[in-house]
């Protein structure tokens, strides 16, 4: 006879494999992976997102070491060639991702602008050695990875005192509750009704996102033998979708001024997203 705790861990089991089937099926091109770059161009949410992250990113590495850094879950390498361009030679820079497409597409990105070395790996089992980098960004990454076992490897390849920085979604922030139980639902059932017609033009593929929040994430880092040191909420904004994507004069303002787009205040619950600085423990 199966014992509960036994089936709870098989479903876990199950349904984390599920999901992982679901992440490894995006971007497995190279043009689906220049797609997703070319989102964060232009006026859209995703525009305003990224512009919002790098400047969480930029203030993050201020006062960052020089020497080795990694990229982990670098996807396209928006961060890799922005770091060229505006650091060039403070930082040893190494990207991964679990997608050959991203990599390629990094690749070429970083083609001419300066030395990165970027290969495919997991953030759950990266070939890196012990104590190799002295800061490592994580951005967009843990949302669709083992959250647990990526932090005990961002622990391990981080030295002693190093800095690591760490973007996560926001899912207690009105925009993501909106958008994972209203919106999106909305959309696919939407797309259902157009496919009896005809062929759908809206749709919405599962992504395999699972955001977790803040004081849960501190924890977990804490568990890897990281101490958080400071957090910021980024992309603050009251509209929620699909009024962002209405609302264009309004949404333009982010792209001027991106450092009203975060907060450590009272509007920080309005962060679609937010990020986290520690260090690894001495004794980690």
């Amino acid at each position: 006879m199966v014992s509960s705790k036994t089936a709870r861990a098989h479903r876990r089991g199950t349904r984390g494999a599920a999901r992982d089937v679901v992440v490894a099926a995006q971007y497995p091109t190279t043009e689906e992976a220049t797609r997703y770059a070319a989102s964060y161009d232009g006026w859209r949410p995703a525009a305003r997102y990224y512009r919002s992250r790098l400047y969480a990113v930029d203030e993050a590495l201020g006062a960052a070491p020089r020497g080795r850094l990694l990229d982990v879950g670098c996807g396209p390498g928006m961060l890799v060639r922005h770091l060229l361009d505006t650091r060039p030679g403070e930082f040893q820079i190494t990207g991964c991702d679990r997608s050959p497409a991203m990599i390629d597409v990094a690749t070429a990105r970083a083609k001419g602008a300066g030395d990165a070395e970027l290969s495919v790996a997991r953030v759950e089992e990266m070939p890196f050695p012990d104590q190799h980098f002295d800061v490592v960004v994580a951005m967009g990454v843990l949302e669709y990875a083992d959250a647990v076992q990526g932090l005990r490897e961002i622990t391990r390849v981080i030295r002693p005192g190093g800095l690591v920085v760490v973007t996560m979604l926001n899912p207690l922030s009105p925009y993501r509750l909106t958008e994972w139980f209203l919106y999106w639902p909305l959309v696919r059932v939407l797309g259902r009704v157009e496919g009896l017609f005809g062929a759908p033009r809206h749709a919405a593929a599962v992504s395999g996102i699972r955001a977790i929040p803040l004081a849960r994430l501190r924890r977990m880092m804490r568990g890897a033998g990281l101490t958080a040191q400071d957090a910021v909420h980024y992309d603050v904004t009251p509209l929620i979708p699909p009024l962002d994507r209405l609302v264009r004069r309004w949404s333009r303002k982010w792209r001027d001024h991106p450092e009203r787009t975060v907060s450590r205040g009272a509007r920080r619950c309005l962060g679609t997203a937010y990020l986290v600085t520690a260090r690894r423990q001495q004794d980690a």
